[in-house]
Order: C-alpha cells, then structure tokens, then sequence
C-alpha cells in the first residue's frame, strides 16, 4: 500500500483540479454608471474654500465633524485635495444642519433630476406676471391708453 502521491499523480490530480475549477470572481475596477443616492440627498454645487468652510450653492457653509466625500468611483477623497474645484454634488446634512455626506457627480448621476439646486422657498410676484414688453417698434396708434 503506497502511503504518499508521485510526481505523476500529483501533476495529474493538479491538472484535472485546474480544469474543473470555476472561474474566481475578481474584484474589478468597474463602478456602476449610476449610484443609489438617499431620497434626502439634495443637489448642489460645491466649492471647498478652507475646510471645513465650503460653498453650497454659493452661500457658505461648512461640513460637519467626520464629513464623508465621496468621488466618482466612490473612493473617499480629503477635503483638501479639492481646494478650488467647482463640483457638482449630492449631500445630505446631519442633524445641527451642517453638510455631512457628499457624492461628486458623473455625467450619467448628473442628468437625472433632485431636488436643491435650483430650489427657493419664494418668489416675487412680478416674477410669476409676465408683462407685455415694448420692443420700441410699437406704432403709436397700437400704444395702450392709459386713463386721465
């Protein structure tokens, strides 16, 4: 009775094990085009001034402690290493307020809609009444009339 595999037997047993082997399933490089977002998340374009005093919407604001940013492959990145950049942006804010998570925009995320970029919580009544402008060509005769 033989108690240990020769050379050959070995080498055999290898090369069935190789062949019937499934693929390994790899980490890769790839991101999806369009990540899950929160439904909080708002849209917005930031600008890292001195951090942690930032830029939203061109109004200042500030991250919160422990602000996480993300970029387009979902890495984390520093604040300070987007010093300058004018970025367009997913956040949320944490309860005092402050911003807390941030995602840095492909063009894919970028085309779909959120709310918060161009979001006011008022408007002017001359800006909902569109007037008849003039455009200096009217004839005179067509001019409105005004009462005396």
């Amino acid at each position: 009775m033989k108690r240990c595999l020769n050379f050959t037997t070995f080498a055999a047993a290898l090369a069935l094990s190789s062949l019937l082997a499934l693929p390994a399933l790899a980490q890769t490089d790839e991101v999806p085009s369009v990540r899950n977002f929160p439904k909080t998340a708002l849209r917005g374009v930031l600008v890292v001034r001195a951090p942690p005093e930032i830029s939203l919407n061109g109004k200042p604001d500030r991250l919160s402690p422990g602000a996480r940013i993300r970029n387009i492959n979902n890495n984390y990145v520093l604040s300070g290493s987007l010093l300058g950049q004018e970025l367009l942006v997913n956040y949320t804010r944490d309860s005092s307020g402050q911003v807390y998570e941030v995602w840095i925009l492909n063009p894919e995320e970028a085309k779909e809609k959120r709310a918060g970029l161009n979001t006011r919580n008022f408007s002017f009544g001359f800006e909902s009444v569109t007037a008849p402008q003039d455009d200096g060509k009217t004839p005179y005769n067509q001019l409105p009339r005004y009462k005396q």
